[in-house]
């Protein structure tokens, strides 16, 4: 007698979620321990009380709101553009051997720069407004999503196409049907991976010239050694990059659940 094994319930996703967030709890307490008792002075980093305090402030201010916005709306347009260009790319590549003869080439060669070393040339191209960081975001992210979604397409079990070729799918519907399915679990690695660069981008991008957004608060906490709103600017960074990531997460468990079992 064969016996199914039951699906995960939600109050076992639950327990995981409280396993996962243990060990984030315990750092916190332990900072805040060698805070108090002298072991991290306050002026190179400080406690977590101090850093909560700093956010409610900027909170209450209206500061932090209208930081965390033109953040997100940077991160969003970058990331729309750089996931079109990788997308689209790696679709031509993967699906003809003429497109990746073209395109992915000059694509290894351009991935292998610094893309950061690149902002002092895209300055000089676009000015020092919001285009260059859009312009550096969209480029950090089109590249970790070009590379996986064209090796998950060229990684599809040749014997499924064929298959599909046997059962009288046309092109378009193999692709459709098989292909884009067999490569979606890479192009959602490639997903995550591309909204870590953005927010590590956007990190950089918005210390340079800049009169809002999260990285203008750090910037302008920084020159007055105002180490609580520092940290807490990174921290804001780190929790929206953790948000994006679950999001992902999330399609991934309902995009992939026919690999469940």
């Amino acid at each position: 007698m064969t016996t199914i094994a039951p699906a995960p319930t939600k109050r076992v996703r639950h327990s995981s979620g409280l396993r996962r967030s243990a060990s984030p709890i315990a750092l916190l307490a332990l900072w805040q321990v060698a805070s108090t008792t002298g072991v991290l002075p306050a002026d190179k980093l400080s406690p977590p009380s101090d850093v909560v305090r700093a956010l409610v402030d900027l909170w209450q201010a209206g500061t932090l709101q209208d930081a965390i916005g033109t953040s997100v709306q940077r991160v969003l347009v970058g990331f729309t553009i750089g996931a079109a260009v990788g997308v689209t790319l790696a679709l031509v590549a993967g699906l003809t051997r003429l497109g990746e003869d073209a395109v992915d080439p000059p694509m290894q060669m351009l991935r292998t720069l610094p893309h950061f070393g690149l902002l002092p040339l895209f300055i000089l191209w676009f000015g020092i407004d919001e285009t260059p960081k859009i312009a550096l975001i969209a480029l950090g992210v089109a590249f970790p999503l070009y590379v996986n979604t064209f090796a998950g397409i060229r990684g599809v079990d040749p014997k499924l196409v064929e298959a599909g070729r046997a059962l009288g799918l046309s092109w378009s519907e193999r692709i459709r049907h098989v292909i884009l399915p067999g490569a979606l679990p890479s192009a959602l690695v490639g997903l995550r991976l591309s909204l870590g660069v953005a927010w590590l981008t956007l990190i950089v991008a918005e210390q340079i010239n800049t009169t809002a957004g999260i990285g203008y608060l750090v910037s302008d906490a920084a020159s007055f050694s105002r180490t609580d709103e520092v940290v807490g600017g990174l921290l804001v960074y780190s929790v929206l990059g953790l948000l994006t990531d679950s999001l992902v997460r999330l399609i991934e468990r309902k995009a992939l659940a026919w690999r469940i079992g």
